[in-house]
This record gives structure tokens, C-alpha cells and sequence, in this order.
């Protein structure tokens, strides 16, 4: 009976299976399995985009700390008037005074003005409020011919444009926030945008160069570490001659940079070489169609080089779409699939094909679904800690492709940061602006909200079946 028993049993177990094995296209809409994405997709929520942004905070927030040591003690520093040369900030995961970190502090006022959120201004109110006390203090050493810490001294007295720009940038959009800050501040965006604009090397037509690693060499990195400073400085203080110095800079980078065939940009420019290699670096065509969405956010409407900025971000948008990996990112080089996938470059693309698509740059059509996948592919190197996985190292310039392609990733990373928390706030300003919605399993975007759950439908106006 037991033996029966158990036939029966196994016989009717193995009833789904062959309800499976006759599964057919005339029995089954074969077209709406779901497929097997690896890193996601469709249109996520605000909610669940808000608590990839909300990790990443809490863990910078605990990585930055916004305090001062002292170096040969350890302990903390809270009154100003102990500053001597000694006095440190308190080294965390991430330098609060680095071009990295200075593109976090940007994210993270993004974030606020997407969500509202006050956790996300108090980080950078608090950071950028402890640069502003201690720089007299650091400035009167500076003045003495002391040496003191290098994360000050950055602010103090800047080097090179990593040094400047980034966070020079995020303070004027803090200050444009809340006037009421600019007295603090304002004495230190005055003292990078000083440094930008007289002391920076310069070609002959004076377009920001350096010395490394050949005389007279263009990075693309450096069209974002001096240009929207600059151009921010024009709505800051309503000068003319702060637009037309970063107009001119984004036209003298793009005349020797630009690799029109391919709609996208060279990593490095350098004066004396013949033929100039073209490595299309992902990150740096971050840098560079980010230095784009900057200028022209603050570029006046009338401004005579507007319009040919916006027509070479437009067509970088193109080729940067073309390359798009399948799985929401780019690879390290854009157009070599066999170098790996890459997450800072994907983040900054996010973000700005989002915001793109929400100033009317481009169409949401075209470039809706693109930013969209690609905010899956950040969300899914965002790990439960809040780290940001898969994001190339610090790199400079390499003339081979070897360089570039085994270039190592580390969570300690900090370009990642920055832009996650950029993209996931223009994400949700996407879904609050746009009309995407999921037609035959695909993302489309439309010009006014479509009311219906159908999974397949007709539109021009009206829902049509």
C-alpha cells in the first residue's frame, strides 16, 4: 500500500513539469516571460532609489568625519585658537578637501534638492562649514612659511586644478542656496577661483594645460576641474567675463580634443605630437559631457556660445548612448568591449543624460530608457554597506591601451561617491517630470502621463488596443 502510495505521489509532482513541457506559442504569450536581467530593470521607484542614495551617505557620513587633531596626539581639536601646525583634520576613508570629494559635495546638494531630505545639506553645511572657520587660522600659517597639513593646505593654497575647482564649485552652489553663508565662504571661492583664472598653466591661447606627463599636455579631466567653477562664478557674481572664460575654455578643449567620427573625446591632448592617440577613457568623457550639463545649467539663454555647447553635448549624448553595454554600463575604454565595466563613468552618464532629458536637451524618448538602465547598473554596485563597487582607481595618462584596460577598481575609490548620489537625485527628478512606462515589456517614455497597466498598448493621444 505504501508502495502505492508513493507512485501516486511521484505522479502527480511531475503534473506541473509536463504542464511546463506543453507550454506553446499558441497556448502562451511567450513575448511577456520576463526575462533574466543581471543588474535589473524598468522603472524603478523614488523610494527605492532614495535608500540606494540613503547607504551611500550613511557610509561617507562615517568615513568623512568633519573634525580637526591633533597629529602628534590624536586627540580632537575644538577650539579654533588651538590651530596650530600640528592641527589635522582627522583622516577618514575620503579627503574632505579633494576634487573627489569636492564632485560628493555637489551630489549630495543634488540630493537634498531632489528629496528634501535635511541629512543630506547638514553633511555638506557641516564640511564646508569647518573649511570656512579654519582658513584664516591655516591662511596666517600659510603667511609664516609653516608646513601643515596637505588636506589644508589644498584650500589654502592651491596647486593644480585638482585642488580648486570641484569644491570651489560645490561652495558657490551652497552659497547660491543660502546667501546667508557667503561671508564665510566667499573668501574661499574668491581664493580658488584666484588660483583658476591667474596662477593655473596655460597653452599660448590660454587654455588650462600641464606639464605631465609631456610639456604642454590638454587633460579632459581638467575641462571639470576649472570650467564650471568658472562659470558658476558668473552667477555668482552676475560678470559677464566669467561666461565668456568658460565658453572659451569648453571651444579650445573640444577643437583639440573632439574625435567627431566617433562623437566622443580624447583623454589626453598633448601639443607636440603627431598623430594625437585617441583613448576615449570613460571616466573622462564623464568629466567632460558633465563640464557641458555645468556650463550650461548657469550660461545665459543669449550667451553666442551656447548654442554650439549644447549641440556638442547633444552629440556626445549620441555616441556615449551607441556604447551603452547591454547591462547599463560603459566600459572602462568606451569603445573597446573587452576592458571591463566601469561604475563612475556610468553614474556621471546617468546622471547627466537625466538631467539632459529633464532641461529639454534631448529627447526623454531617446534618451529616457538609456539613463534609466543605467541607474540600474549604479544601483547594483552600491553595496550593503553603502560602498560603491566596480570604480576605477585615480588614473593619469597612458598613450596604449594596456593602461587603461588594467587599471585596478576599489571601493576606497572616492570618484564613485559623488556621482552615485548625482545620479540617483536626477533619477528621481526623471520620474517625477517624465512619463516613462513599461509597453511590450519595454521602457518608453511619453509626453504626458498614460493611464493604463495594459502590458501591451496602442497610443497617440488615447490608449488604443
Amino acid at each position: 500500500m505504501r508502495r502505492i502510495l508513493t507512485l501516486h505521489f511521484c505522479f502527480f509532482a511531475l503534473l506541473p513539469l509536463c504542464a511546463i513541457a506543453q507550454v506553446n506559442d499558441n497556448n502562451t504569450p511567450l513575448h511577456l516571460m520576463k526575462p533574466a536581467y543581471r543588474v535589473g530593470y524598468g522603472i524603478p521607484k523614488e523610494a527605492e532609489v532614495k535608500q540606494v542614495m540613503d547607504r551611500v551617505l550613511r557610509y561617507i557620513d562615517s568615513e568623512t568625519p568633519a573634525v580637526l587633531v591633533d597629529k602628534r596626539t590624536g586627540q580632537e581639536v575644538t577650539r579654533l585658537t588651538d590651530i596650530d601646525a600640528n592641527t589635522q583634520l582627522k583622516q577618514g576613508g575620503f579627503r574632505l578637501t579633494s576634487y573627489e570629494w569636492g564632485v560628493t559635495y555637489s551630489g549630495v546638494l543634488a540630493a537634498y534638492e531632489a528629496t528634501g531630505d535635511k541629512a543630506y545639506l547638514d553633511y555638506v553645511t557641516k564640511r564646508h562649514r569647518l573649511l570656512a572657520d579654519i582658513f584664516p587660522y591655516f591662511q596666517k600659517l600659510h603667511q609664516q612659511g609653516k608646513r601643515f597639513d596637505g588636506n589644508v593646505r589644498r584650500v589654502v593654497d592651491p596647486h593644480a586644478l585638482d585642488d580648486a575647482g570641484a569644491v570651489c564649485c560645490s561652495m558657490i552652489k551652497s552659497v547660491l542656496k543660502d546667501k546667508g553663508r557667503e561671508p564665510s565662504l566667499r573668501p574661499l571661492i574668491d581664493n580658488y577661483v584666484n588660483y583658476i583664472l591667474t596662477k593655473e598653466y596655460r597653452l599660448s591661447d590660454g587654455t588650462f594645460a600641464r606639464l605631465r606627463p609631456q610639456k604642454n599636455t590638454l587633460w579632459l579631466d581638467d575641462m571639470f576641474m576649472g570650467i564650471p567653477a568658472v562659470a558658476y562664478m558668473g552667477r555668482l557674481t552676475g560678470e559677464q567675463r566669467y561666461y565668456d572664460e568658460a565658453a572659451r575654455q569648453v571651444t579650445q578643449f573640444a577643437s583639440r580634443m573632439w574625435v567627431g567620427e566617433k562623437k566622443l573625446f580624447r583623454h589626453g591632448w598633448v601639443e607636440d605630437m603627431e598623430p594625437h592617440p585617441a583613448f576615449h577613457w570613460g571616466r573622462a568623457n564623464g568629466w567632460a559631457i558633465l563640464t557641458l550639463c555645468e556650463v550650461l545649467d548657469v550660461l545665459p539663454e543669449s550667451h553666442p556660445q551656447r548654442q554650439s555647447i549644447l549641440t556638442l553635448l547633444r552629440q556626445h549624448a549620441e555616441g556615449l548612448a551607441a556604447l551603452q553595454h547591454h547591462d547599463g554600463f560603459w566600459h572602462q575604454l568606451l569603445d573597446r568591449s573587452d576592458t571591463y565595466l566601469e561604475t563612475s563613468a556610468t553614474a556621471i552618464y546617468a546622471y547627466c543624460l537625466a538631467h539632459a532629458v529633464n532641461r529639454g536637451w534631448v529627447s526623454a524618448k531617446a534618451f529616457g530608457p538609456v539613463a534609466l538602465l543605467a541607474w540600474h547598473a549604479v544601483a547594483s554596485s552600491v553595496n550593503a554597506q553603502g560602498q560603491v563597487e566596480n570604480v576605477c582607481v585615480g588614473t593619469g595618462m597612458g598613450f596604449d591601451a594596456a593602461f587603461y584596460a588594467y587599471r585596478p577598481v576599489h571601493v576606497m575609490a572616492a570618484h564613485g561617491y559623488g556621482p552615485v548620489l548625482w545620479a540617483g537625485a536626477e533619477i528621481i527628478s526623471l520620474l517625477r517630470r517624465q512619463h516613462p512606462k513599461l509597453n511590450d515589456s519595454a521602457v518608453q517614455f511619453y509626453d504626458e502621463e498614460v493611464p493604463t497597466n495594459q502590458p501591451i498598448f496602442n497610443y497617440d493621444g488615447k490608449i488604443r488596443f
